[in-house]
C-alpha cells in the first residue's frame, strides 16, 4: 500500500499565503510610513492584495 502524496499541486496555495502574509506586513508597516509615500504604497498593496485573493479563490479545492 502506497500513501504517495502529489506535493506540488499544493505549492501554488502555500505560495499565495506566504505573497498574502507579506503584504499584510508591508501594509501594517505603512503607519510608519510619511505621508506622501503612503499614498504612493497604500493602493498598489491593496491592488496587490486583491489580485491574490483572487488567484486564491481560483485554485482547485
Amino acid at each position: 500500500m502506497s500513501t504517495n502524496v502529489d506535493f506540488t499541486k499544493f505549492f501554488p496555495h502555500h505560495d499565495l499565503l506566504i505573497e498574502i502574509g507579506r503584504i499584510e506586513m508591508a501594509m501594517e508597516n505603512l503607519k510608519v510610513r510619511a505621508d506622501d509615500e503612503r499614498a504612493t504604497l497604500q493602493p498598489r498593496l491593496e491592488s496587490r492584495m486583491v489580485r491574490l485573493r483572487t488567484a486564491l479563490k481560483g485554485l482547485p479545492a
